[in-house]
């Protein structure tokens, strides 16, 4: 199996993954989920043999990039998808001048998985669209 993750303006098929991760099986309300920022964004798409597995969205404001919407169809969680999403989300915004460090706010239940990938939870737990997150940071 190949696995091809790269930019797209292809958002109707990043909305569809992001419809089934985040609206359908986290019940995060759809209006919080299509926040109207994602004509400011970059997108990146995952797919695996030519088949969208798992997107993210990228928003560059001063010296941060900050990732997010991360997803990966539940059936493919847990073999690297997500965390190749991340490691290509970096090398774009390492390519972007002015871009020093990168923030996503993660699930608490993922923060391990970001350590892995480099991240340093900063300040206080939250709740977004009624999850618990943290903000992560992770310097380029």
């Amino acid at each position: 199996m190949t696995l091809q993750i790269g930019l797209t303006t292809d958002l109707p098929t990043c909305h569809a993954l992001r419809r089934v991760v985040f609206i359908e099986e986290q019940q995060v309300p759809e209006a919080e989920e299509l926040d109207g920022r994602d004509a400011d964004a970059l997108h990146l798409l995952a797919q695996l043999d030519g088949v969208p597995v798992g997107c993210t969205r990228l928003l560059l404001a001063d010296e941060t990039g900050k990732i997010g919407r991360v997803c990966v169809l539940r059936g493919l969680r847990g073999q690297g998808i997500g965390a190749a999403l991340i490691e290509a989300a970096i090398a774009v915004l390492r390519d972007r001048p002015g871009i020093t460090r990168a923030k996503l706010g993660a699930q608490t239940h993922a923060i391990g998985f970001y350590e892995g990938l480099g991240f340093v939870a900063e300040g206080p737990e939250y709740l977004d669209a009624g999850i618990p997150h943290r903000d992560m940071l992770r310097t380029l």
